[in-house]
């Protein structure tokens, strides 16, 4: 590995990731563990560590590195932890979840990119993580995860995800219409009840197929 790479990634690390407040240290370590450059595009592979986000097929992206950074963070990945990560994109995210998880099912609605993630995950030899073909707005499921981040935004918000949490569990999700969306974290307190935390405003590709009313109340 080249020196010149280590010190292009601990400079993402610590000007981009640390400072927009990621502070935690099993996040820095994962982001130093995990290989951003053999999820990127042979194309892009010159801006990996950039600020930016990098493009992928059919329109997708890799979301900027402090993005990575504030999810993992705000989501406390636990080493018992199952997790659902929504929009698998490359696979740079699910490989970080599956270094801190027990498991994790990552979805991408376009099964080319899904094939480049599994394929990217086996090369890194994160072998914790399941990639499905799948649109992530056709689950209906009850408490299952322990995680769940949703990488593309929700235009309005969908309670599907949130009612996917087990009793204590966590979920990062982007809510509302450009130029500026809210992150949140809502956390699952009881069977029937639920805290939003705003997080941090951001921008975010919508998720394929989320619906876009004109207005919606969150």
């Amino acid at each position: 590995m080249s020196t010149q790479v280590e010190y292009a990634r601990q400079q993402m690390i610590h000007q981009q990731v640390r400072a927009w407040e990621v502070l935690d240290n099993a996040v820095l370590d994962v982001l130093a563990r995990v290989k951003r450059e053999d999820f990127v595009p042979a194309a892009f592979r010159h801006v990996a560590f950039a600020d930016a986000a990098v493009p992928l097929a059919h329109g997708q992206c890799m979301l900027a590195p402090k993005l990575d950074g504030r999810i993992l963070q705000a989501l406390g990945v636990l080493p018992t932890d199952h997790v659902l990560d929504v929009g698998a994109g490359s696979g740079f995210l699910a490989a970080c979840l599956g270094r801190l998880a027990a498991h994790v099912r990552s979805l991408e609605i376009f099964p080319d990119l899904a094939d480049v993630a599994r394929a990217n995950l086996h090369r890194a030899a994160v072998n914790n993580v399941a990639v499905e073909a799948l649109d992530a707005l056709t689950l209906d499921e009850q408490q299952r995860y322990n995680v769940i981040a949703v990488t593309g935004s929700l235009p309005a918000y969908d309670e599907r995800f949130q009612r996917a949490l087990k009793v204590g569990g966590r979920l990062f999700v982007v809510v509302g219409a450009g130029p500026v969306m809210e992150a949140f974290k809502v956390v699952r307190v009881s069977d029937n009840q639920f805290t939003r935390e705003p997080l941090f405003e951001t921008a975010v590709e919508p998720l394929i197929n989320a619906a876009r009313p004109s207005g919606f109340v969150f």
